[in-house]
């Protein structure tokens, strides 16, 4: 169960402050909540901001230079590496729209009218600033799920996505985002705020392949079928890649090269505590989740759908529990430099 927020029922997104600090010096645009802070420390956070890598421009290595990427430099940054089609795609995906908290009316929750949200707000430089929200797809409201923003990094190879992992696309993962999931999937309120709808044969086509340019970071010590090179590697983490395929059984769900299997499975981790309302929020089960790709893990803290694990220790020691692979302590020290190293 992921700890239960004081402040469930508002839900919605909530930016890092770094993030907020650097978003008002670039553009003017201030992305505060008068009702709420953000509630992760910001050493369990990403880096920010995060380097980019580009499958198509491998050779470039950090496109980024160092910089959050934005409306206002956008162009400086991509002008020579993207053709005409992605440099439109990027500049939509970086173009504030209305949403349920950050809008022009008086129901929202910035002191001043907002120009909204843009996707790499939350996907900060393709990746992401480790910011949770509620579930736009579930109800009641306490049954409503707080989820992970996802990194983008390694789309281009992932089959699922949305929280219910219903969409096949990431253009219907693009499309629904900015319909429902920006307005609590209620298209009466996203009338009243100012829903921009775009449209799917050029701007969101264009916005999400833009996306799965978006590549994993570099892994010096994988060979080309995703394990380690044993020339390279530290005894440590050749212990930790053996657990990780013998008795840690992540391989079951976790194959390489990216270390997913594109599909879903049930932990059904209701058999470790019974229903109760806490804080707004009911802990029940959470059905099936979606297989992550492991490629990078080390750079897209908090961990799990719902952020709910901050380290990968914690991450560890959660499987080691729900699977019952009784992993000992040093055991559990290399499966997770075996982690570092993907």
């Amino acid at each position: 169960m992921p700890l239960p927020h004081p402040n469930h029922p508002e839900g919605g997104m909530l930016f890092p402050k770094f993030e907020i600090n650097e978003l008002v010096k670039q553009e003017g645009r201030d992305l505060t909540r008068f009702d709420l802070d953000f509630d992760i420390p910001d050493h369990f956070l990403p880096e920010f901001p995060p380097p980019i890598f580009l499958t198509t421009r491998p050779d470039l290595g950090d496109v980024s230079h160092g910089k959050l990427v934005t409306i206002d430099n956008f162009y400086e940054l991509f002008n020579g590496i993207l053709n005409p089609k992605q440099f439109e795609g990027l500049r939509l995906l970086l173009t504030p729209f209305a949403q349920q908290q950050f809008n022009q009316t008086e129901d929202r929750r910035s002191e001043k009218p907002s120009r909204g949200v843009a996707c790499l707000d939350c996907h900060a430089n393709g990746h992401t600033n480790g910011g949770t929200h509620l579930a736009g797809d579930v109800r009641p409201q306490a049954n409503r799920h707080r989820i992970d923003t996802p990194t983008l990094r390694g789309v281009n190879v992932q089959r699922l996505f949305g929280s219910q992992r219903v969409m096949k696309s990431v253009e219907d993962f693009t499309e629904f985002e900015q319909r429902g999931a920006y307005f609590d999937g209620d298209p009466v309120i996203a009338t009243k705020k100012g829903v921009n709808i775009l449209e799917r044969g050029s701007q969101i086509h264009f916005m999400a392949e833009v996306q799965e340019l978006f590549d994993v970071p570099p892994a010096p010590k994988l060979d080309v079928l995703g394990k380690l090179d044993p020339a390279k590697a530290t005894p440590a983490e050749l212990r930790g890649q053996e657990i990780f395929f013998g008795k840690g059984q992540c391989s079951a769900c976790h194959a390489p090269p990216f270390y997913t299997d594109n599909t879903m499975h049930n932990l059904q981790v209701e058999r470790f505590y019974k229903p109760e309302m806490i804080n707004g929020m009911l802990a029940t089960a959470d059905g099936p989740i979606k297989t992550f790709p492991l490629r990078g893990i080390k750079d897209s803290p908090p961990y799990f759908h719902d952020g709910r694990l901050l380290t990968l220790e914690d991450t560890v020691e959660f499987f080691n529990l729900v699977i019952g692979t009784k992993l000992t302590a040093t055991e559990k020290q290399d499966l997770v430099q075996f982690l570092r190293a993907l």
